[in-house]
């Protein structure tokens, strides 16, 4: 079934049954909690689910999603695109003490009385697939790499001139030793 938006809450035990296919979109400032990790977006997700059961019987999501978010640079922070797309692997489950039975392969989803909450879906995995860190290339960020280098002129000097802090005690150690000796 193409929808051009996505439902916000769906029946996948019937759509599993059935083998349906949802396609569409999803705004990106619907998602409140990927505002509190990437800060504020504009645009839309573009996601495909695929409802079916598999060979042992559990039922499954089979999902790919797309989008481009405005993530800071962290050299400079100043926002970039950055294409962030997923696939994944869905086990529905409807108690929480079920999701050890899935395999490795299956992530658990929770159906709570029949019903699932499409846009948390959605948004848990576009939240799973930002990148740790994003930067400009070098050559067009605000931050120079000279900037990001911290040191003071003159600071070899400084330490060279300095005495050791712990002088004193090789001195005592010194001491020590020369005693035992007597």
């Amino acid at each position: 079934m193409l929808t051009s938006q996505l439902p916000s809450r769906v029946e996948p035990y019937k759509l599993a049954t059935r083998r349906e296919r949802l396609e569409g979109q999803v705004a990106l400032g619907k998602m409140a909690r990927l505002t509190e990790e990437a800060g504020e977006q504009t645009g839309e997700c573009y996601a495909t689910l695929e409802f079916g059961v598999d060979a042992q019987g559990r039922r499954e999501i089979r999902g790919h999603l797309r989008a481009t978010l405005s993530l800071a640079c962290r050299r400079c922070l100043v926002p970039l695109e950055q294409d962030v797309s997923s696939d994944f692997l869905l086990g529905m489950i409807s108690d929480e003490a079920l999701a050890s039975e899935l395999p490795a392969s299956h992530e658990p989803v929770l159906v709570e009385n029949e019903q699932l909450d499409l846009l948390t879906v959605i948004e848990d995995e576009l939240i799973l697939s930002l990148p740790q860190v994003v930067y400009h290339d070098e050559a067009e960020c605000f931050v120079s790499a000279e900037q990001l280098v911290s040191r003071t002129e003159g600071a070899e000097q400084e330490n060279a001139s300095r005495p050791n802090p712990f002088a004193v005690l090789g001195a005592l150690k010194g001491k020590g030793s020369s005693e035992g000796q007597e």
